[in-house]
């Protein structure tokens, strides 16, 4: 992996003893060196891991958050320092009105993966970090808690100059569940959400279950059409790359690369030629998974009508050869209950 690191910037936002976000600038870019481009490797990898994202375009309406310092940024008017800077006090704002009390280091990262260039914006976390030293004494550090990133976006610069018309040039961490982060962080760059991979998602989903009803697969070349279908979306989600129909295509159908495309065409599914996809709305594609009420259930989908059958009159669900676990489990709990009832 090659990430070329360009600028990276870094600020503080702390809470004072009266519970005031506050923010600590530092005076001059972080010089880049071999330890700060495997930071920017771990950040890029850790982002692009986070399965919940959204796509976002800059709002016309609050430009001067982020896009025109941006635009200010590039045409050379100011500084990536500067950038950063109005950023971080920015940061502050949106904060303090979302009445969201978060502090960490704040970083704004110039880089370029591949052929692509991109500014990362995150605000990172801190965690102790317990070391023994050669005299056996403890010792404590800390140490930024990447892998627990939350408040984070990616603006694709290269994106946002050649196509800003297909409204996805913004990525951003949807974040916890309960806490308003996708909303903080849409306010605080200042756009709206654009694409919706999650729909996508599920065009996706429904055009190749139409085409492996309309062919004339087999049940096993179904399964493995479906195995394939998901393992490209998965790793080019895990690239932070788009899903391309035309690849789409090739991987459903190696022997006739333009059959699905054509299907599409032919059956007037709206698929564009290329898109971000939520790779947690594809599972059904290789399994299913439930719970409520107590139970959880997650079987492979290809076991769906042999070993397992669903019956959706009577909704019920008829599994044939109970993992061994499982089994045991239940004839241990049967035996000994019946065993009880006897004695009493």
């Amino acid at each position: 992996m090659s990430v070329d690191v360009l600028h990276l910037a870094i600020n503080f936002i702390e809470s004072t003893e009266s519970e005031q976000l506050q923010a600590q600038f530092r005076q001059e870019l972080v010089p880049v060196s071999q330890s700060v481009a495997h930071l920017i490797e771990q950040l890029h990898l850790a982002y692009n891991g986070k399965p919940a994202k959204g796509y976002a375009t800059f709002s016309d309406d609050l430009q001067d958050r982020m896009a025109l310092p941006l635009a200010q940024w590039q045409a050379q008017d100011r500084s990536f320092l500067q950038l950063a800077e109005q950023a971080t006090s920015q940061l502050v704002v949106q904060l303090v009105q979302h009445q969201i009390q978060e502090t960490g280091y704040f970083m704004l990262c110039h880089y370029r993966y591949l052929a692509t260039e991109y500014v990362l914006v995150t605000l990172l976390g801190s965690k102790d970090h317990f070391s023994v030293t050669p005299d056996l004494l403890l010792s404590t550090d800390q140490h930024l808690d990447i892998a627990r990133m939350q408040l984070a976006a990616r603006i694709d610069l290269t994106e946002y100059q050649t196509s800003p018309e297909q409204n996805k040039y913004i990525s951003f961490i949807r974040g916890r569940a309960g806490r308003k982060v996708a909303d903080f962080f849409l306010d605080f760059l200042g756009c709206a959400e654009g694409v919706i991979a999650k729909e996508q998602s599920k065009v996706v989903l429904a055009s190749v279950e139409e085409y492996l009803s309309a062919s004339d697969y087999d049940a096993s070349e179904k399964s493995a059409v479906r195995k394939q279908v998901y393992e490209y979306c998965e790793e080019q989600s895990k690239q932070g790359l788009d899903v391309h129909l035309q690849e789409l295509s090739a991987t459903i159908d190696s022997s006739d690369a333009r059959a699905f495309t054509d299907y599409c065409a032919e059956q007037n599914i709206a698929v564009p030629e290329q898109f971000p996809v939520d790779v947690k709305e594809l599972k059904t594609l290789v399994k299913f998974s439930g719970a409520g009420g107590g139970v959880s259930i997650s079987f492979e989908q290809k076991h769906l009508g042999e070993r397992i059958r669903y019956d959706m009159d009577k909704d019920l669900l008829i599994i044939q050869g109970v993992p061994p676990n499982l089994k045991d489990q239940l004839q241990r709990f049967l035996k000994g209950f019946s065993s009880f009832d006897h004695k009493s």
